[in-house]
């Protein structure tokens, strides 16, 4: 296996923040710092005892004197740490986690070796690393997923511990107890943890022994298509099938209709075989208005633990969680109180170590709460604990598994002011939420908003159809919800993407919403308020004049050089004897007639106005307007153009080209095609056969999401363009059903 050894520092482009040691995560946040993988290193290899020089309540003049917040630094040392911290690491992942894991590795002066795919030779986690080896093909059941793999790599490089991160082997017992055995380090709970929490039929049973309340439901172990039905009539519908295994949302399916129920149990079965090893499943009573509220716990193996408060991810697609919070709004002390009891009560029933979270759900109506399942790993959302505690949730890890106690007790740990963080997905909303992939043609992070961004990929990466489709996490600290919430929504409204579909304006929709401002947050936020969240938003006319203007100057300048510094003043000269320039988008037409002093009229519709703009790069427009004026980023790529204003993002449409004689133009209502780049998993119809209405025709596979392709009306097959293991692309015909008969 070739070893690949990579610079600590990214390629040109990606901004580089080095992060104080003794700064607080509140702190830092609060002076705006965009926390990017850190450029430098330190050579401690023990907890430092460096003094805070700017905490959170000096950071923030109206935050109380009460309320100051002790640095990373002054938390890890609360109890000595005597043994020393690991001298160098496996990190058993890629991506932001990874990053993670690195950044908090330097700060200790602990080296790192990453693993990746071929797919992710480029990615920031690789150039980050001491060390890097190549572990095998883009699938990550031919990299990631290789134990055998990882472990060689961990024995060249000499390596003493393993961090998994989350998800891939982050939660196998066969990988913790496999590192164990090879005289390894595993940086999480024990393999029998990991098992018997791992097993959701088997921790509920642990769970009901330790007193801690379960969602009414089966939990058993015969998973016959008879039984499952039995006990679903018994559960009551609607009900939830879930994986015993894993998490993420995968393999959940939510039934109402008896009728549906063996479809689905199939359909969840397959999706868990695939990404957990284990097809096991299990059913509980849905709750029609659900909160999902989580505690974050930490245990040593001196068998204490605590938790550090609790977090609230109610807001969720797909059942993956979207908006993470910390604390939960709207409980009352002595719920949390009962919440904390109860997720620490859960992690000794199991001798748990290390980092983990109990997860609950609550009747949003009642108040009433069971354990839904504890995730044996560091969660994707520990962010926001991080910024409400000050606590680095990675070096804790490392700490308690160098063997060293809990730095703190449940009384020290503070809870200071509110945070939020968002998940930006490659992915369409508009299209149920279907993942999406391609290079990242353009990026910038909020310049102006206070804010923490996780991130695994820079401009120019791309973002692959064969993991995961989060592009990054953005976080913000405040004072109290109100303060972060505002800025939650400043910070999205700068943040820049253009290459692969994103949910950026759909997360802006939900941080918007009367309801979620008022903290009124459930599992089926995003269905309850379909509308209003997808409401479909006007371009003003203001918006579709930058257009024009952009493509004006564009025509008429080369972007490498002008005469007059590097940009100049659109001005009326450069029509020639053009009096009226037309510039027709999808979304309307737009008329520039030159005026004078490179001022241009400007009619679109019934809107008519005038204007200027002056280009200051190939991206940066300033456009005048009798009484207002925008600064804006506009990117042209293929036949769109991307318009970022200060708290906008707009897309404007230029009219495909003409296609060449006999090219197809549209695709026939009777074709079911792909929604996005697959694999076909199964195919359920041949040619000839007779399908109805709404009927599973075949089944892809994308990005670990099981995608059902349904039939649109009665009628029968007529052509079958695919086979199973077949990868097509996005609009790729996959069935086509016979016309129908002229009435």
């Amino acid at each position: 296996m070739k070893s690949i050894v990579a610079s600590s520092r990214r390629r040109v482009g990606l901004p580089i923040h080095t992060i104080p040691l003794a700064t607080p995560l509140p702190a830092l946040i609060s002076r705006g710092t965009n926390v990017q993988p850190s450029a430098s290193s330190t050579t401690s290899r023990t907890l430092t005892t460096r003094s805070l020089s700017r905490n959170y309540a000096t950071a923030r003049k109206s935050t109380s004197k009460k309320a100051s917040i002790p640095s990373l630094a002054t938390l890890s040392i609360s109890k000595t740490a005597s043994k020393p911290l690991f001298q160098k690491i496996l990190i058993a992942n890629r991506g932001e986690i990874a990053c993670r894991i690195i950044r908090t590795a330097r700060k200790l002066g602990i080296q790192t070796v990453a693993v990746y795919s071929e797919a992710d030779k480029d990615c920031i986690h690789v150039s980050m690393a001491d060390e890097a080896y190549c572990i095998g093909p883009a699938p990550s059941s031919e990299s990631y997923l290789v134990m055998d793999k990882i472990l060689e790599v961990a024995r060249q490089s000499g390596a003493e511990a393993i961090h998994p991160g989350y998800g891939f082997l982050s939660e196998s017992t066969v990988f913790a107890s496999r590192v164990q055995e090879s005289g390894l380090v595993f940086i999480g709970p024990p393999a029998e943890a990991i098992r018997a929490m791992g097993s959701k039929r088997e921790s509920k049973e642990i769970m009901l022994a330790a007193g801690v309340p379960c969602v009414p439901g089966y939990h058993g172990a015969a998973q016959d298509m008879e039984t499952l039905k039995s006990e679903a009539d018994r559960v009551g519908y609607p009900l939830l099938i879930k994986p015993t295994h894993g998490g993420g949302g995968k393999g959940m399916r939510v039934v109402r209709d008896a009728k549906d129920l063996e479809e689905e149990i199939l359909s969840a079965k397959r999706e868990a075989a695939k990404s957990f090893g284990n097809d096991e499943v299990l059913l509980e009573r849905w709750l029609e208005r659900p909160r999902h509220v989580e505690l974050q716990v930490f245990a040593d193996t001196q068998g204490d633990c605590v938790a550090l408060w609790e977090r609230d991810c109610s807001v969720q697609r797909r059942h993956q969680k979207i908006i993470e919070e910390a604390p939960a709004p709207g409980l009352s002390p002595e719920l949390k109180k009962d919440f904390a009891e109860k997720a620490v009560a859960a992690a000794k029933a199991v001798n748990y170590v290390g980092a983990g979270t109990v997860e609950f759900i609550m009747d949003a109506e009642t108040g009433e709460y069971f354990f839904m399942e504890m995730n044996t790993r560091l969660q994707v959302e520990h962010p926001v604990t991080e910024m409400v505690t000050g606590v680095d949730l990675v070096e804790w890890q490392f700490s308690i598994a160098s063997g060293n106690p809990l730095p703190m007790t449940q009384e020290q740990i503070p809870c200071i002011g509110h945070a939020f963080e968002a998940r930006i997905y490659a992915e369409r909303p508009e299209a149920n939420f279907l993942p999406d992939a391609g290079r990242l043609i353009h990026t910038r992070p909020p310049i102006n908003a206070p804010h923490r961004l996780e991130t695994g990929f820079a401009e120019g990466d791309e973002v692959s159809s064969f993991y995961d489709p989060m592009i990054a996490k953005l976080i913000v600290h405040g004072k109290d919800r109100a303060e972060a919430l505002s800025m939650l929504r400043r910070a999205l409204g700068e943040y820049q993407i253009v290459g692969p579909s994103t949910n950026i304006e759909f997360l802006k929709a939900v941080a918007g919403h009367p309801e979620f401002v008022k903290g009124a947050v459930e599992t089926n936020f995003v269905p309850t308020h379909h509308d209003e969240l997808f409401e479909k938003r006007p371009i003003p006319p203001t918006v579709l004049a930058q257009g024009a203007l952009f493509l004006a100057a564009q025509a008429r300048h080369d972007l490498g050089s002008t005469g007059a510094g590097p940009w100049s003043t659109l001005a009326f000269r450069r029509f020639g004897d053009t009096s009226v320039k037309s510039f027709t988008f999808d979304e309307g037409t737009v008329d520039l007639i030159p005026e004078s002093q490179g001022r241009f009229g400007i009619s679109s519709g019934d809107y008519s106005s005038s204007a200027t703009c002056t280009l200051l790069g190939p991206t940066e427009m300033i456009t005048q307007f009798p009484n207002t004026r925008y600064h804006s980023t506009i990117i042209h790529t293929g036949n769109k153009l991307h318009i970022f204003t200060t708290t906008d993002h707009y897309i404007l449409t230029l009219p495909q080209a003409t296609q060449e004689e006999g090219a197809s133009t549209t695709v026939s209502a009777d074709n079911l095609t792909s929604p996005m780049p697959a694999t076909v998993i199964e195919v359920r119809v041949k040619k000839g056969d007779k399908v109805t209405a709404g009927q599973v025709c075949c089944v892809l596979e994308s990005m670990k999401m099981e995608i059902n392709v349904r039939a649109g009306r009665d009628g029968v097959i007529g052509d079958v363009k695919i086979n199973k293991g077949s990868s097509v692309e996005e609009g790729g015909i996959l069935v086509s059903l016979e016309p129908e008969a002229e009435k």
